[in-house]
Formats: C-alpha cells, structure tokens, sequence
C-alpha cells in the first residue's frame, strides 16, 4: 500500500497490554473491587432456564455478612457440626501445606504448592458434593482429598516420590491420584480436566448413573482450547457436570487481566455458551458450599452444566519455584477485601455460639500434630534425594496393560547395562 493510499485523518492502530494495578512498592487499595451485601444476590430455582439469571455472573453470591452471620437466600442453613467439619478440614489443609513448604525448602522434595487463602474453594465445594461424585482437579485443591480423609501418608508418599508411593515416582510432586476417593489424576498441562470432566459425566449420564463430575481450573487457563472445547461439549449435551473456576487475581506472574479479567468476568463466558453461571465469594465457605450444592441439584436433575467463579486471591506464591514480591506489591495478601476463609468461617461459628479462641487453638494444635505424626511415618520410606526409591526397570510399568514387544526389547538393554555398571537400580 503507497503512502498516498493511508488515510491521515484516522488515528493509528493501538493494542492494549493489561497491567496490574499494583507492583512490588505500591501501597495497595482494592476500593474499585465491588463488594455487595450478603443478602443480595437471588437464589433462582435450580430448574431455572440459564437466560433467566444472567445477572448472577456479574455480582458475588455471599452469605457471611459483616457481623459473621449466615443471611440471605443462599444460606445453606449447615448444622454446626458440619460448619466445624467443613473449619477442621481447611485448618488441615493448611497445616499441610505449611509443613510440606517446610519440607521442599530443607531440599526434601523438589517441588510444592501452596493453596493459602484458596482452602474454601476445595474443601467446602467438595462437603456439597457426594462422596462419590468424581472430581477433577487442578493442582490447587488438595484440600478435596484431604477433606475427604485420603491419608496424608500416602499424599506424602508422593510428594516424595519414596518407595511408599503408589505412582511409583511417575508423578510430579502433588500431582496425586486417588480413584477411590473420587480423586481424578492431576495433569501439570492446563486444563485437560474439563473435557475429561466432560467425557467423565456424559458417560455417566449415558449409563443411566447418578454420579455427577465437578472440575477445577484457574482462571488463566480459560484462555485454553481445552476449556472451550469443554464447554461446547457440555452445553450440547447438558452433561451433568460442574466447572469451578478458580480466580485467584494471579497466574505465575501474570494477573488476571491476560486472561480477559479487564473486559468481563469470567462467570460471564458461561452466558456465551447457554449454560448456568454464578460468581461467588470464594472466601466465603458458606457461599461455595451452597453455589456447588445448587449446580449440583441442576446437574443430578437434567438442567445441565454450571460454571462457577471463584472470585478470591492467591495468598502465597505460585509454588515453591515462584517468588511473588518480584511482581506485586507485598501488601496485597493482607489488603485483600474479602479476608481470610479461615479466620471468616471461625468467626461465623463463634458469632453463633458454637466455637471459640481456645476450641480454635486446640484444634490447631491436633492439626499440626496429626500432620507432623504422618510426616514422620513417611519419611521412613525415603524422601528426595536419598537414593532412587523405585526399580529402575519399574520404569515401563504402568502404561500399557500388556507391555508391547519393543518395551520390553528396551527394558531388557536397559537392565543389562545397569547391571555392567555395577549400580543396584534394577528390580531384584
């Protein structure tokens, strides 16, 4: 095109980059964050079309009010022990990863992630779903086998990769993997649950089961093929399945607005596809609690898919490879307006009656407790570092049922020349 041919009176093109509001320095103020009150949002019928409630995926649904009582129409009206169930399960969580932090920095495992700040999400999501519910996760949520009492030996079974762990050291630490505890494998790509969760539920549905699924992402992997693909599936067929979407504020070092935060939320891209979506108080375990057992009703009942945002903040860094302070401001965790999920629900149960200061810090303790004694008892089997706790042959296990002839062609070398080199690593 000849310069004569552009047109001098028009503006030139400009691409917008997104930057956070705050970097490492800043003070920090979340006043532009909209915070409605706990008795806002309505609660739809769960046999609601999903155009009737568009509205639900641009506010928050919240329970816990400003004076720690449970108000409004989603208030799921829990028992007390199930409250203090529901706190008990996330103090564990956090015991947990506390202590395996500790772990990876004193080089006894490579790798570790936190889910500070995030416990409610995982934990009371999964008090509303059935046990047998199968459930999807990213690599955030342990909280959901923790809470559904998987033993935290065989989680660090394989954190540490000893020669307790059942993946046999084929795992990435905290990628586990529990079928029995409804636990679906963890995949360290991005987001290839949700049409696994997808497939999982439409075949379900296809066998005339009452199990639904539920799965778990961040909110920057909805920028993933894999997440719209999911969608489409689910909305076609209304597979009876559950989409959490876990906005955290942050990715490794990239905030939430690469992946479309500025323009909408992402409870929003539930509404392009014709399916339910809510966005929700993800610090508010009551509010979670309820969301999920709605989507979950909708699903157990025909009505189809719902996505779920989470709206909450990633307290700590990314993993234990990440240091936050090199791209935000450090005052971001405790300026974070919607607290802590923790601390909220404990105030909920000692604003009622049912809880308080001493109660807390003796379960603290027993937590803390029950976590080092389980630490103790799988560190018998070895942690990183200390020799390769698996046989080297076991490499080839586990994939196919029958071990096709080139694999075995290949393990056979392999045994060979560990055997010339006089190291110990083949299978005896």
């Amino acid at each position: 095109m000849s310069e004569e041919s552009l047109r001098p009176n028009l503006p030139p093109l400009a691409l917008h980059v997104p930057e956070p509001r705050f970097r490492p320095g800043d003070p920090v103020d979340f006043a532009e964050v909209a915070i409605p009150p706990a008795d806002a949002a309505r609660r739809p019928d769960t046999s609601a079309p999903a155009a009737e409630f568009h509205e639900l995926a641009y506010t928050l649904v919240r329970v816990l009010d400003e004076d720690n009582q449970a108000v409004g129409a989603w208030n799921p009206r829990l028992a007390p022990e199930v409250l203090r169930r529901m706190l008990r399960s996330m103090a564990r969580t956090r015991a947990f990863d506390e202590r395996m932090f500790r772990a990876q920095r004193q080089g006894k495992t490579s790798f570790y992630m936190k889910c500070t700040g995030e416990e409610a999400v995982a934990v009371a999501a999964t008090l509303a779903l059935d046990y047998e519910d199968m459930c999807f996760p990213s690599y955030r949520q342990q909280g959901i086998i923790i809470t559904r009492d998987y033993p935290l030996v065989e989680m660090m079974n394989q954190i540490y990769s000893n020669s307790g762990d059942k993946l046999h050291g084929k795992q990435l630490p905290i990628m586990y993997s529990a079928r029995d505890t409804g636990f679906f494998s963890i995949s360290g790509n991005l987001t290839t649950q949700y049409p696994q969760a997808v497939g999982w539920a439409m075949a379900s549905a296809a066998k005339g089961d009452t199990r639904i699924a539920a799965a778990w992402c961040g909110e920057g992997s909805t920028a993933e093929g894999d997440f719209h693909s999911a969608c489409t599936f689910a909305a076609v067929y209304r597979a009876p399945v559950i989409f959490n979407v876990v906005n955290n504020q942050w990715a490794i070092s990239s905030f939430s607005g690469f992946a479309g935060a500025e323009a909408t939320t992402f409870a929003a891209r539930a509404i392009g596809y014709g399916i339910a979506g809510l966005r929700v108080d993800g610090n508010d375990a009551l509010a979670v609690y309820a969301a999920t057992k709605w989507a979950a009703e909708r699903a157990r009942t025909n009505q189809g898919p719902t996505l779920i945002e989470h709206f909450t903040y990633r307290a700590e860094g990314h993993s234990t490879s990440d240091d936050p302070s090199q791209y935000r401001s450090a005052e971001e965790a405790t300026a974070w307006p919607l607290g802590d999920p923790i601390a909220r629900l404990k105030a909920h149960l000692v604003a009622i009656g049912e809880w308080d200061d001493e109660r807390h810090a003796d379960m603290d303790r027993e937590v803390a407790e029950e976590v080092r004694a389980a630490q103790k008892e799988a560190e018998k089997n070895g942690v990183l570092g200390h020799g390769l706790h698996q046989p080297l042959d076991s490499l080839f296990d586990g994939v196919f049922e029958e071990m096709p002839w080139h694999l075995r062609e290949q393990q056979a070398q392999m045994v060979a020349e560990e055997a010339a080199s006089g190291r110990p690593w083949a299978r005896k």
